[in-house]
């Protein structure tokens, strides 16, 4: 079991190597909380993810025997960005592997940081059972990413910053994936602070240790689809598993879309960039999905994006806060018509986005043709005002999204 003296052990090793992130106060997101918000800043921590900070306890803890073989992971970001880095720190070569569809971004931010990238099959499972074979053929040291004791006390140092920048914190929100953050976060502070609330936060179509704490026993689940691929875990560990029964006070879940939603006001309201796992603990905070203290802390555990992802989110959060929708309109099909529609939305100031025609489906009268005009509002009564003035000119007009 690891002990709240591994927890500061490890923080002396890794003190002038990673970094202590910030604790931000946030007036828009205490606000939507209904309580004193503060922000623990993972992603902007060395390599973008708390991850860094169990792989270089773990590796730096490696013995001369291990250190001269080599070093492997699997992961599809942030673990291989951390073991990646750690390793090179450390004057160790590593080798990750990956599944074939990781963001390109992300595998050449592990190259950078000095590893071998290794992709194998169209899974993560695919890319673990490679390196596996890898490290029984190569006589490799294989870093687990959460299951692993020097992994978890690395993590638990998230906690013993916390603490020292907000003594009086009494409940902190921590996203689940394996459980290696939350179960370092929590011995280090429930040995400091007993009272201290400790919530685990899991996208809901992939709450694995959620489903093992109701059944009493670890499961697998059949699938772990969510856009918080950082999190999306089928099973937990088993060392993890015992440390969350034992210490973590409440499993709480959130959808996709309330994650999207978070990362989007993140990046629009808090000014950060943060991936969809990292925006966990904040959209439970902000969706009120449990009781809260009086200064309530959800760690943003990291900020590595894909980049074609973070598009789909901005473009979602814009239609959730009203500032971007698409109409739909059915005129004749004649010269002057579609000049007619956009006038409108020129006349209230509205940026056109995207215009679609479509004559051929059998919906639309023949003569005709229906519009989509996606556009960008500058407020959301702008919309009413324009679908009133399009239907003063006898055309129906209707909001599909």
């Amino acid at each position: 079991m690891i002990k709240y003296a591994d927890i500061i052990a490890a923080q002396q090793g890794m003190r002038d190597t990673i970094k202590s992130t910030p604790l931000m106060s946030t007036k828009t997101f205490s606000k939507l909380a209904g309580t004193n918000i503060l922000m623990k800043l993972e992603n902007l921590q060395t390599t973008g993810s708390f991850k860094v900070r169990g792989a270089f306890n773990k590796i730096s803890h490696l013995t001369e025997e291990e250190r001269a073989r080599p070093v492997v992971a699997a992961s599809a970001g942030n673990h291989a960005q951390g073991v990646a880095f750690s390793a090179t720190k450390l004057g160790l070569k590593s080798t990750i592997f990956m599944p074939t569809f990781t963001p390109p971004t992300k595998a050449n931010a592990t190259r950078a940081y000095g590893a071998d990238v290794i992709f194998a099959g169209d899974s993560f499972d695919d890319a673990y059972s490679a390196s596996q074979e890898y490290c029984k053929t190569h006589n490799a040291t294989y870093i687990h990413p959460f299951n692993d004791p020097e992994i978890i006390a690395g993590q638990g140092t998230v906690g013993l910053e916390i603490f020292m920048q907000c003594p009086d914190v009494d409940t902190v929100l921590v996203p689940i994936g394996g459980g290696g953050l939350i179960s370092g976060i929590a011995i280090a502070m429930k040995e400091m602070k007993p009272s201290i609330r400790i919530i685990g936060v899991e996208a809901e179509n992939t709450a694995s240790m959620l489903a093992s704490h109701e059944k009493g026993e670890i499961i697998t689940l059949a699938s772990a689809i969510s856009i918080a691929d950082g999190i999306a875990v089928k099973r937990p560990g088993d060392l993890t598993f015992k440390i969350i029964e034992e210490y973590v006070d409440e499993l709480i879940t959130v959808s996709d879309d309330e994650i999207a939603h978070a990362a989007y006001l993140m990046l629009q309201r808090g000014k950060l960039l943060v991936e969809p796992s990292g925006a966990a603990a904040l959209a439970a905070a902000i969706t009120r999905k449990t009781q809260l203290g009086d200064h309530v802390v959800p760690v943003i555990s990291g900020g590595n994006v894909n980049m074609s992802l973070l598009q789909q989110i901005i473009d979602q959060g814009m239609y959730l806060e009203g500032l971007r929708t698409t109409i739909r309109v059915v005129v004749p099909d004649q010269a002057g018509e579609l000049q007619n529609i956009i006038a409108v939305f020129e006349k209230f100031k509205a940026n056109i986005q995207d215009i679609v025609h479509e004559r051929s489906i059998t919906s639309v009268p023949v003569g005709h043709v229906m519009v989509l005009v996606t556009v960008n509002l500058q407020q959301k009564k702008q919309l009413e005002m324009i679908k009133e003035d399009i239907e003063k000119r006898g055309v129906t007009c209707k909001v599909i999204h």
